[in-house]
């Protein structure tokens, strides 16, 4: 990377922009120094938050040529339509989780890479959390042998807080409840430690009493190329969890955070718990692995920084972010043929079979 830091641009500026802003003010290899929105009203309170200058329109923003790339933190169903716009602009595009609001439109996301010569980076800021990382490490390793089975949950409350004002509420807004938008976070996170995933299978249940459109409970099983399997659970009526575990033939990991510093990623290391257990030695002689201080949001926005300056994507890439929203897709097709397995293959072909088809269409 250049010595001096990497200026970027910021379009759309809703809650969270600022969690977004707040983590890169920390950082000394790229700087955010321009921010859009529609909203006058947002723009102004950006303004007022960080001291970072707002333009009225995107075609502005575009135009500042020292802008070398730009994060979106627009709603779902605006990611490729502004994406369209920075790609074609030549600036590189960091776009949050997930990577479109369907999987063909995540398919013309990728595609932009190689129409306009830029890289595209999802953000999947969960696989960068320092617990699963180590994880990594240990599997890269060896120390936990062969693995064949890992768990995962996230959960939180907020099924029990839905309106019919809230996006989340509706089923075309948020497919799957807790599947769509918390369960990709650890699609992504064991697609990381675990490689391929083949096949999905899911159930899901609709229990919160506000009345919402989309079922708040969601049971996800993975089967992996290599015969490993995994499960993914999400409550949307209980207190918040993010947690893993990964099992090997030599020792197991558990992972588990404090849900409470998930914004403020600074202090999660003050109050998550990561331990191994090795071999036979039992439950009760399991080593707990200090946590280093770390913010999984600067780390991703300073790799979003170096994309720009290199031109090069080495994670949380456009394919990354296509296989984690493919199994949220497989998850839902399985949920409505009451829990039947799904190939992967089969949603992602579709999807590209859409996609072809509509550039035959026009």
């Amino acid at each position: 990377m250049t010595s001096k830091p990497v200026k970027i641009g910021i379009i759309g500026l809703g809650r969270w922009a600022k969690v977004l802003t707040r983590a890169a003010q920390t950082s000394d290899k790229f700087e955010i120094v321009a921010g859009h929105s529609r909203s006058e009203e947002k723009r102004a309170a950006y303004e007022a938050d960080f001291g970072i200058a707002t333009v009225a329109t995107l075609e502005e923003l575009l135009a500042n040529p020292e802008i070398k790339g730009c994060i979106l933190t627009v709603p779902n169903e605006q990611h490729l339509p502004v994406a369209e716009q920075v790609a074609a602009a030549g600036k590189h595009v960091y776009t949050e989780k997930p990577i479109a609001n369907t999987l063909t439109n995540g398919l013309k996301m990728h595609e932009l890479q190689e129409r306009h010569g830029v890289c595209l980076m999802v953000g999947h800021s969960a696989r960068l959390l320092k617990g699963t990382r180590l994880i990594k490490a240990a599997i890269d390793a060896g120390e936990l042998g062969r693995v064949a089975f890992m768990e995962a949950n996230f959960s939180n409350e907020r099924a029990l807080e839905l309106t019919p004002s809230t996006w989340r509420w509706y089923r075309d807004k948020a497919p799957g409840g807790p599947l769509s938008q918390l369960g990709i976070h650890q699609f992504d996170a064991l697609h990381y430690l675990g490689g391929d995933i083949s096949e999905v299978s899911s159930i899901a249940s609709k229990l919160s009493p506000v009345g919402a459109e989309v079922d708040d409970q969601s049971m996800t099983l993975m089967k992996f190329a290599d015969g490993k399997v995994a499960y993914v659970g999400c409550c949307w009526t209980s207190p918040g969890i993010y947690s893993i575990r990964v099992f090997g033939s030599k020792g197991l990991m558990h992972y588990e955070l404090d849900f409470g510093h998930w914004d403020d990623p600074s202090n999660l290391h003050l109050t998550s718990t990561l331990y191994i257990q090795r071999g036979k030695d039992g439950y009760g002689k399991r080593e707990e692995i200090k946590l280093p201080q770390a913010n999984m949001f600067v780390d991703e926005l300073e790799m979003f920084a170096e994309v720009c300056s290199t031109g090069q994507i080495k994670e949380l890439s456009a394919s990354d972010g296509n296989v984690a929203l493919a199994v949220v897709y497989a998850a839902l097709r399985s949920v409505d043929r009451n829990g039947a397995l799904v190939p992967l293959s089969e949603v992602i072909d579709e999807a590209r079979a859409d996609v072809a088809a509509e550039r035959n269409a026009a």
